[in-house]
C-alpha cells in the first residue's frame, strides 16, 4: 500500500509511504542514492560609464578619479555547494520482512528511503541558495535627474558652457540644502517628513549632475548552478563553467570567458562494518539496504584563487551495507531509522517512539 506524503524538507517535492503486507509479500522495493552536487557559482558584473563633462570633472569640482571609458569587468565572489541524492540505477534493492508484519517505509519522489517506521524525516540543513541581484538604477535615471537640468543648460549648445552651468547649479543645491537643514530657508517645509523629501530630492539632483562629470558605476549579481556528480574516485581540475564581463556565465568551451575549476578530492572512503577478527560482516539476508558514505573535499578555483573549499560526504564514494529486518518487525521493541536522502547514510536509530 502507497500513501502520498507532503515533504517539505527537500523543496517542491512529495513523498510516498509504503508498507509491507501480504499484497507485496512483506517486501519493499527502494533505490539508494547516488550524490550529486549542486554547485551554485555567484558572480559580480561591474560596469563604468563616463559622464558627459568627463573632461571638466577637476576644473569644476576638483575630482581626480572621473570615469573616462567605458569598462566591464566580472568576478566570481562566493560558491555555494548543495549535496543531492538522485537514484542510483545500479542500487534498486528489495527489503524483505517477516510474514505478518506491518513495517512501513517513507520514500522521496525518487524512490530513496527517507525513514522506516516513522513518518518523521530529517530537516534539510542545506544552505540558503543565492539569489540574482539587478543593479541599483543609476543617478541619471529618474524624474530628479530631469529636474537637475535647468533650461539654459538645455537650450546651451556648447558642451563647455554646459558643464559650468551644471557645476553652478551642483553648489546652488549644497547652499539651498544647508539653508533648509540651518533653518534660514526662506520656504522652509512644513514638517519633519516633507523636509526629508525635500532633501532627498536635492541629494538626488546633485547626485545626477555629479554623475555628469565622474561618470556612473554600477554591480549586479548573477547565479549559476552547475550539477556534477562526481564519480567515487572524485574530479580533478574539472572546468565547470566560464564567467565573462560580457555575457556573464557561459559555456566550459566557449573561450570567451575565464575558467571556473572544480576539484573533487577524496578524502575517506566509507567501509563496510568489520567483525572482531576484522573481516567484513555479512550483509543481513533481506536487510534494509543504507550507505556508509565517504569524505571528499569540494574545491572550486577561478583566476588562480580558491573561492569555495568544502568537505562534503557522498555516496557513491562508499560502501553498501544492511539493517537487519527483524529489527523493525519485533513485538516488543520495533527499531525505527531516519536516512539522508543526500548520501543514503543513517542519521538516527533506535525504538520506535
Amino acid at each position: 500500500m502507497a500513501t502520498a506524503l507532503p515533504w517539505l524538507p527537500a523543496g517542491a517535492q512529495t513523498s510516498q509511504k509504503i508498507t509491507a503486507g501480504k499484497a507485496s509479500e512483506y517486501g519493499l522495493v527502494y533505490s539508494l542514492p547516488v550524490t550529486a552536487l549542486d554547485i551554485y557559482l555567484v558572480a559580480e558584473l561591474e560596469e563604468a560609464h563616463p559622464g558627459e563633462f568627463q573632461n571638466y570633472a577637476r576644473r569644476h569640482l576638483g575630482a581626480a578619479d572621473a570615469v573616462t571609458a567605458d569598462s566591464r569587468s566580472a568576478r566570481l565572489t562566493d560558491v555555494v555547494v548543495v549535496p543531492r541524492g538522485t537514484a542510483d540505477p545500479d542500487q534498486r534493492w528489495l527489503a524483505q520482512f517477516k510474514a505478518g508484519s506491518t513495517p512501513f517505509m517513507i520514500l522521496n519522489s525518487d524512490n530513496i528511503p527517507l525513514a522506516v517506521n516513522t513518518e518523521n524525516v530529517a530537516e534539510s540543513t542545506a544552505p540558503a541558495i543565492p539569489a540574482p541581484k539587478a543593479a541599483a538604477p543609476s543617478p541619471l535615471e529618474g524624474e530628479a535627474a530631469r529636474q537637475a537640468v535647468t533650461q539654459e543648460m538645455a537650450r546651451s549648445s556648447s558642451t563647455s558652457k554646459r558643464a559650468e552651468l551644471a557645476a553652478q547649479r551642483i553648489f546652488e543645491l549644497r547652499e539651498t540644502r544647508s539653508d533648509i537643514l540651518s533653518g534660514q530657508a526662506d520656504n522652509p517645509p512644513a514638517d519633519g517628513k516633507a523636509m526629508q523629501l525635500v532633501l532627498d530630492n536635492l541629494a538626488a539632483q546633485e547626485a545626477a549632475l555629479t554623475a555628469m562629470f565622474t561618470g556612473v558605476k554600477s554591480a549586479s549579481t548573477i547565479v549559476e548552478k552547475v550539477t556534477v556528480t562526481p564519480d567515487s574516485a572524485g574530479v580533478n581540475d574539472k572546468i565547470i563553467a566560464r564567467l565573462s564581463a560580457v555575457d556573464g556565465f557561459v559555456a566550459p568551451d566557449n573561450l570567451a570567458g575565464a575558467p571556473v575549476r572544480l576539484t573533487v578530492k577524496l578524502l575517506e572512503s566509507g567501509a563496510i562494518p568489520a567483525m572482531e577478527n576484522g573481516s567484513p560482516k555479512a550483509f543481513p539476508k533481506g536487510g534494509v539496504a543504507y550507505r556508509i558514505p565517504g569524505r571528499v573535499l569540494v574545491s572550486v578555483e577561478y583566476a588562480g584563487r580558491t573561492i569555495a573549499e568544502q568537505e562534503v560526504a557522498i555516496a557513491q564514494s562508499g560502501a553498501v551495507f544492511g539493517l537487519d529486518p527483524k529489527l523493525f518487525t519485533d513485538k516488543k521493541e520495533p527499531s525505527q531509522v531516519q536516512f539522508d536522502p543526500a548520501t543514503g547514510a543513517i542519521i538516527e536509530l533506535g525504538p520506535v517512539k
